[in-house]
């Protein structure tokens, strides 16, 4: 073979190489596109177990969020049901705990007569006899009002307190400290801890 042969054998093998890549290349991309394309149709197109199965993923959604809904309202209905409860057994208690208040309340304006007619001096023996009457009376009442949780507020020589009593002179007297009653002018009353009637009371300045 001559050397002008050679050369013509060497450019037809260089000339042919890159057009079969270019075919390779060709090939490839179109293979790539189509698999691509099918994935997206796969993607899709659903199959109808597939569909299925996401309509019941998403009614198991719906039914979650109102099971929660329904709970929520459940434990806010108990809580509501629990303070109705509380309240009304304190309401109760505070029912027992205090039920003499009214009785005890109207009673006192007798109470202040009771105790004004037995601070009359007299020494006339039918009068003293109707006081000691009077005075049995008395006693019987306030026994039975203390039986209740019924009692007097100490007023003189006690810090003056404005929840207990009520100040309607104010005077400077010597051997008392201040802020202090030195006089009570109408006793005050309590009903276990809450008071039914303050006292008024003369306080030292």
């Amino acid at each position: 073979m001559s050397e002008q042969e050679k050369k013509n054998l060497e450019e037809n093998i260089e000339n042919q190489g890159p057009v079969e890549e270019v075919f390779a290349e060709e090939e490839t991309s179109k293979d790539v596109n189509e698999l691509t394309n099918e994935d997206e149709q796969s993607m899709e197109e659903l199959t109808p177990e597939q569909e299925q199965l996401k309509e019941a993923e998403a009614k198991i959604a719906e039914l979650e969020a109102k099971i929660e809904e329904l709970e929520n309202r459940y434990l806010r209905l108990q809580a509501d049901f629990e303070n109705s409860r509380r309240r009304a057994r304190l309401d109760m208690e505070a029912a027992q705990k205090y039920r003499v208040q009214n009785l005890a309340t109207d009673l006192l304006q007798s109470l202040d007569n009771f105790e004004r007619a037995l601070n009359i001096k007299t020494e006339n023996e039918e009068t003293k006899s109707i006081l000691k009457g009077m005075e049995m009376v008395y006693k019987g009442i306030m026994d039975a009002l203390k039986r209740e949780g019924v009692e007097p507020i100490e007023s003189v020589g006690q810090p003056f307190d404005p929840y207990k009593h009520q100040a309607v002179m104010q005077v400077q007297e010597e051997g008392y400290d201040s802020n202090v009653v030195i006089e009570e002018l109408q006793k005050g009353y309590m009903l276990k801890d809450r008071v039914i009637r303050p006292a008024m009371v003369k306080v030292n300045g």
